[in-house]
């Protein structure tokens, strides 16, 4: 799978449209999570996704690297997210950090998605792209343009903080499963 996305990377960085299109329905999902980490609203991650997929359109031929396709659009979409963000100049409404369940969902994986939502964004956006994306330390450190000694501290705050959410959410300590 790595090596067909790599393949159509390259394909895409050469202009053509079916693989670029290929490339950015494989990433969907990933792209919508990281978004809602960042800016909550469905509306805003659609608006900061699709700046990103046209950025990311638009600057194809200066890929490098094809392997990074994923990594050089999240840093696209982050970029974006951000600057929506610094537009808007808005408040997140604590109502809105709020996950809202579907009968599909389990319970569990609400219960911790809503609490994960409950972390600063630059532990959410780490936590994310650790467990949810399953990128490596380092390639998380090239996107965020941070140390990856950063990266596993703002982990480790993480997971410390998630652990204690979880004591005063359940009265008990829970083992930390994302």
């Amino acid at each position: 799978m790595q090596q067909e996305l790599e393949s159509l990377a390259a394909l895409a960085s050469k202009g053509d449209k079916n693989a670029f299109g290929t490339l950015i329905r494989a990433h969907e999902a990933c792209l919508y999570r990281i978004a809602k980490t960042i800016v909550y609203s469905d509306e805003d991650c659609a608006d900061a996704i699709q700046e990103a997929v046209l950025k990311a359109y638009r600057s194809i031929r200066s890929l490098r690297e094809p392997k990074y396709f994923k990594t050089w659009l999240i840093r696209i979409l982050i970029n974006e997210c951000h600057t929506l963000l610094r537009k808007k100049k808005k408040t997140v409404p604590f109502a809105e950090l709020q996950h809202t369940p579907t009968e599909s969902d389990d319970y569990g994986h609400i219960e911790m998605i809503d609490i994960v939502n409950h972390l600063e964004e630059d532990l959410r956006v780490v936590v994310t792209l650790f467990y949810i994306e399953d990128l490596p330390l380092k390639e998380i450190a090239e996107l965020l343009d941070q140390p990856v000694g950063t990266i596993k501290s703002r982990l480790y705050r993480a997971r410390c903080t998630l652990a204690n959410l979880l004591h005063i959410h359940n009265g008990s300590k829970k083992d930390l499963m994302i």
